[in-house]
């Protein structure tokens, strides 16, 4: 049996009135929500479904199509709204999805007939618009699967990664019990519910503690697209919904932590902030302790159900991701490389029986008392041609500890020196001295002898940025390489 629908079986019963989804104009109590997600199910049965798409904007409708899926035992594709329409084709066809339930029926419609597929609107289901999509080929999908979540990884088309329930559940009830969540906590979905970690972390796992999760439009708390972020409009919605727990990337914290060094009030109820997507900056972490902000590390992947590892008040080491989950079991490769066994996928969609264990790709330690230390990519790590061994994450995180670098990646695959590409926040004299105060901190075969000002930032549009927020470094390198190049010519032919 599910563990979510018992535990919401049962919250219907013993705590009918708590509220579980809150959003802009309206919310629905446990009772209230057990019925709609029982409505919807029957609904979603009688269509035939095979497999089902969802691109909506969050809301308490994106909930609950996504919980009466699962209930109906209907594979679910989420599709991200920042996915190209080239990305969004890809999924629709990649999974050979047979309906769509989406709120931006205007804009899907005709990309769907401008792609060639038939389709027709069969009116309305949780509060959104269900499109059939026709003549579809049928794809195999690992048996089991519940969810197929899309990651776009750092090359090419993005990958289905196909999961169950049960994976998804393990998870869930993990972050409760390592985050110590209880019925009072108020979870803000600060980043799209399509994305499996706010999936998992911000509807499972507080529907399991008896929690309301609030459930705002994406706009609403500041953030557009993969990357756009208006740090009020956040710091708002915080404000108002008198959150407890949330989830960031990254650069939304480093953002917070900007407004707070301005004298902007941080949110006095916030007692648990998990963030993770990407590095997390040792310093970044002491300036939210100095703030009062409760920041606690994680690690995760897709492939693996999401969250990994994760820091906790009570196991809580800075500079690392945390110790392992009790589902899981983390070991490191003679080469460094993570290697994870315990809710690992089912496979990739067309692809079934996945290498057990999994091998990560991200490189690490686990020390003395278990707690896991990332240090870089296994694909983005370069030699120079020196013999050095640099793993550009590290450098890139000191660089953006300055405010005048808002983003910044670094290359020297077989070459003497190391050259920035840096999207500025500042002027170049000012990202001249924060390199000079970067290059302090590293020895000098990882420090920074030239830079480039980026032509623009990158994002998930350009096709430089992961939907995670990653680099995708093949793309960049594309584009400034014939400037690299030209310049690492100019400095040796100075030199000789």
């Amino acid at each position: 049996m599910s563990i979510l629908f018992e535990t919401l079986r049962r919250q219907a019963l013993t705590s009918p009135d708590s509220i579980a989804l809150r959003g802009t104009q309206a919310e629905l109590s446990y009772a209230e929500l057990q019925l709609a997600v029982s409505s919807n199910k029957r609904n979603l049965l009688t269509q035939g479904i095979s497999v089902l798409g969802l691109l909506a904007d969050n809301n308490m409708s994106w909930a609950l199509a996504d919980l009466a899926a699962m209930a109906a035992r209907i594979p679910l594709a989420p599709i991200p709204q920042f996915f190209s329409q080239r990305q969004i084709l890809h999924v629709i066809r990649d999974t050979g999805m047979d309906a769509l339930l989406t709120d931006q029926p205007a804009y899907v419609i005709p990309l769907l007939h401008e792609a060639g597929i038939k389709s027709q609107n069969l009116g309305s289901l949780a509060g959104l618009n269900l499109i059939r999509l026709l003549d579809m080929p049928v794809k195999a999908l690992p048996p089991g699967t519940a969810k197929i979540t899309y990651t776009s990884g750092t090359t090419g088309d993005p990958k289905g990664v196909c999961l169950s329930l049960a994976q998804m559940e393990t998870v869930a009830c993990s972050l409760r019990d390592a985050t110590l969540a209880k019925p009072a906590d108020r979870h803000l979905c600060l980043t799209p519910l399509s994305t499996l970690l706010e999936n998992i972390g911000g509807i499972y796992t507080p529907m399991l503690s008896g929690a309301t999760s609030h459930i705002l439009p994406l706009a609403q708390i500041g953030l557009s697209g993969a990357s756009g972020l208006d740090v009020g409009l956040m710091l708002q919605a915080l404000h108002a919904t008198k959150a407890s727990t949330a989830i960031m990337a990254p650069q939304m914290l480093q953002a917070l932590l900007a407004a707070g060094e301005r004298g902007c009030p941080m949110p006095a109820n916030l007692r648990f902030i998990a963030v993770g997507g990407a590095p997390v900056s040792a310093q970044l972490l002491v300036k939210a302790y100095v703030l009062g902000l409760p920041v606690y590390e994680g690690y995760g992947l897709s492939e693996c159900s999401s969250v990994l590892a994760l820091n906790t008040p009570a196991d809580f080491c800075p500079g690392s991701v945390g110790r392992p989950l009790p589902h899981t079991a983390i070991k490191i490769a003679a080469d460094g490389e993570i290697v994870v066994e315990g809710s690992t996928f089912l496979g990739y969609l067309g692809q079934e029986h996945p290498e057990q264990p999994w091998k990560t790709g991200d490189l690490g330690y686990l020390d003395s008392e278990g707690y896991l230390h990332l240090t870089g990519r296994k694909k983005s790590m370069f030699i120079t041609s020196f013999g050095r061994n640099v793993a550009p994450e590290w450098v890139e995180l000191e660089l953006l500890l300055h405010t005048a670098i808002a983003q910044a990646v670094i290359f020297g695959e077989a070459r003497p020196w190391n050259i920035a590409v840096i999207v500025a926040r500042g002027s170049p004299s000012e990202v001249e001295l924060a390199i000079t105060a970067t290059n302090r901190m590293l020895p000098d075969y990882a420090q920074i002898r030239q830079w480039i000002a980026a032509q623009a930032p990158f994002t998930t549009h350009n096709m430089q940025l992961t939907s995670n927020g990653r680099l995708r470094r093949d793309e960049i390198w594309k584009v400034y390489q014939p400037v690299i190049d030209a310049m690492y010519e100019e400095q040796l032919d100075a030199v000789l």
